[in-house]
């Protein structure tokens, strides 16, 4: 099998590089004109069916992989280095991305995927889809070149030769860190979405290769960014998920440079998908557009970068690799390529409109990327300080939470107070009359949470001094519930619009607005999520935690908890030994339910790892860690967090995610609305605000 998958990824890497050099000349001689022995739509379309090949070839690879991690052929080192005997199933697919070898073949397959299905649509626009296409299959030969030259994923072992040596009875077993249900979900998450942005950036670099006209290839590309951006939303708050069920700190975010990486693209992309309204609506900010899908693209090559060549220490890097300078290299020349091109056909890029007043929604979407912008350098900066440190005075110096806090903290807070301005404002300007009629809401909706929460205890003091957490907390909800007004009060008015034309109640009549315009109401929606995710992430000021060493029957309280140790087992398998403590735990007197965090080592690897016990509610997440035993005298140690609301992080999660399941839906047309509505209320809707068709 090692010999099949080897040979695959050769051939994967001939398909795409004839793709790249038989599309390149062919889009040559379409814009030359130049006469040649074949037709250059001949030649591209030959180029395009070698690239979807390429996809089946680098599948067979993948396949070749999989199955042998599942019939244990630990005469490939991968396999030796990444797997056991006594694996379970589910994980021994994780085993794919546990190592670098697996992880770019991972990476090679969602490219060639992506790819797959770029090559089959290619009648949308033929021509720009030649030019995406060829793009892409350029980033292939890259990372095809790397699997088979640099970090081969089939390399056996030194020395070995079939038939002769003897293989070890066993692998060495997958990372402990990686044996919890969302870690076979969260890497392919967070993949899909670096991988997928190299799509929207090859139709942006090919658009402008080929001085694209009009807008049309923004709204080809914008459904693959959203989607894009989704996966990489999902993958990054299940790994915040995982880093709080399974690493046992109280935490779900810890500024890691592998944390951060994944971050920075969402940030730009975020910005991307905002600004593209601008140049849809107003043939605005142009070349920021170009060059904010150039930034993410190039992210997402820095965050693979850091990961795979262990540039940064984090438990979600690999060790120090030989990769680096392929990296490097191929960042350098997408780099060149980029300014190469824009300065070539910038003339392309002149803005039609430009920001006529700075109350406007126009401003507002500046803002928001020059802020988003700001935030992706902050945390580029403490990322690479490190490297830049050690690189300057030969020692490094890392940089922690407090400082990405310090920063990071207001910036987000302003960002919110953006995501309830924007709706408020309308294109081009208004007079202040207007704006401070839709301000009332929101203002109220502020202060009235200010003034709730301080009466229900939520002071910014701490231990009898001022907490700059707590404060910030207070101002995140604060904001929060009128950003959540502000966005309620469009429905509300738009609803009203519909109601009034239509005959429907109110409900029905805010549904039928958000059908008829899924994008913005569906961007809407994806808003309140990020206001819940703040509500939740805004807990964290109020943490609180208890440690101690319980004999049995002893108790920990920790909030309107007690805890009662009632008993201490153990526990085996063929993957692993188990220790844990069994806690009842009251609430007012009356037992509630049983926690038994757990401690476990697994055989293969002699690694411990951490198994936290969690009861969530929409208030807080009582957080239980089973940190071993006091050798002295056996008495399990237990640490225990009291985590306010938590939940609704995940909460805010889901939110998204229907949010952008609504925007990317087609909406209906006046005609099939029409059809839905009593025949009495077939009037055309009116514009629900600011100008805008609900």
């Amino acid at each position: 099998m090692a010999t099949f998958g080897s040979f695959a990824l050769l051939i994967a890497l001939a398909l795409a590089a004839y793709n790249l050099l038989a599309g390149g000349v062919a889009l040559r001689l379409l814009a030359t004109g130049q006469p040649a022995p074949i037709t250059p739509e001949r030649l591209a379309d030959t180029a395009r069916r070698a690239g979807i090949a390429s996809f089946f070839a680098v599948t067979a690879a993948a396949f070749a992989l999989i199955y042998s991690v599942f019939t244990n052929d630990f005469s490939i080192a991968y396999i030796l280095e990444h797997s056991n005997r006594a694996l379970p199933g589910a994980y021994k697919f994780s085993a794919m991305w546990s190592g670098q070898e697996g992880s770019l073949l991972l990476w090679a397959w969602l490219l060639a995927t992506y790819g797959f299905v770029l090559r089959l649509t290619h009648k949308t626009d033929v021509k720009l889809y030649a030019y995406a296409g060829t793009i892409l299959s350029a980033v292939q030969v890259f990372f095809l070149l790397i699997l088979n030259f640099a970090a081969p994923p089939f390399a056996l072992l030194p020395g070995y030769v079939p038939g002769v040596s003897q293989l070890p009875p066993d692998g060495n077993g997958l990372n402990p860190l990686l044996q919890y249900p969302e870690m076979v979900i969260h890497p392919p998450m967070l993949y899909l979405g670096y991988v997928g942005f190299c799509v929207p950036f090859c139709f942006a670099l090919g658009a402008l290769m080929m001085r694209y006209p009009g807008e049309k290839w923004i709204k080809i590309t914008r459904g693959w960014t959203m989607v894009t951006w989704l996966f990489l939303t999902c993958g990054i708050f299940l790994g915040m998920h995982w880093a709080y069920a399974v690493l046992g700190w109280g935490g779900y975010w810890g500024w890691d440079p592998v944390e951060n990486a994944s971050f920075m693209p969402w940030l730009t992309g975020t910005a991307f998908l905002h600004s593209v309204m601008m140049q849809e609506k107003k043939g605005m900010m142009k070349s920021w557009n170009v060059w904010l899908i150039f930034a993410t693209f190039l992210l997402t090559m820095l965050g693979t970068l850091l990961t795979r060549a262990g540039l940064v220490s984090s438990v979600h890097a690999f060790a120090q690799s030989s990769i680096g300078s392929w990296f490097y290299i191929f960042m350098l020349i997408v780099l060149g390529t980029c300014i190469f091109t824009y300065v070539l056909q910038r003339s392309h890029l002149k803005s039609d409109a430009h920001v006529e007043s700075l109350v406007s929604r126009e401003s507002s979407f500046l803002f928001n990327n020059l802020v988003l912008l700001v935030a992706c350098f902050v945390i580029l900066w403490g990322t690479l300080f490190p490297i830049l440190s050690e690189y300057v005075q030969g020692s490094k110096v890392t940089v922690s939470a407090p400082f990405y806090n310090a920063v990071a903290i207001p910036i987000g807070l302003f960002l919110l107070f953006l995501t309830g301005v924007g709706p408020l404002l309308p294109w081009r300007s208004t007079s202040l009359r207007a704006v401070k009629r839709n301000f009332i809401i929101p203002i109220i909706a502020f202060w009235a949470t200010v003034i709730v929460v301080l009466a229900a205890g939520g002071l910014p003091y701490k231990d009898g001094a001022f907490d700059g957490g707590r404060f910030y907390a207070l101002v995140a909800w604060s904001l929060s519930i009128a950003v959540a007004a502000a966005i309620f009060s469009e429905f509300l008015r738009g609803g009203a619009v519909v109601r009034k034309q239509t005959g429907m109640n109110l409900i029905t009549s805010m549904v039928l607005l958000t059908r008829r315009n899924t994008r913005r109401y569906g961007g809407y929606l994806i808003h309140i999520g990020v206001v819940v995710i703040v509500v939740g992430l805004a807990g964290s000021a109020f943490n609180r935690n208890e440690e101690k060493e319980l004999g049995l029957h002893d108790k920990l309280l920790i909030g309107p908890y007690t805890l009662e140790c009632v008993g201490f087992s153990q526990d085996s398998n063929n993957n692993y030994n188990s220790e844990f403590a069994l806690l009842d735990v009251y609430k007012g007197g009356k037992k509630q339910f049983q926690m038994s965090p757990e401690k476990r080592e697994y055989l293969a690897s002699q690694q411990p790892q951490t198994m936290v016990g969690i009861h969530s509610t929409l208030e807080w997440d009582l957080y239980v860690v089973y940190e071993g035993v006091n050798p002295s005298n056996g008495h399990p140690i237990v640490k225990a967090f009291l985590n306010p609301l938590v939940s609704w992080i995940w909460a805010g999660v889901a939110l998204i995610i229907f949010g952008t399941f609504i925007a990317l839906a087609p909406p209906i047309t006046p005609t099939s609305a029409a059809l839905r509505v009593p025949a009495v209320s077939t009037v055309p809707v009116e514009p629900a605000m600011h100008g805008g068709q609900p």
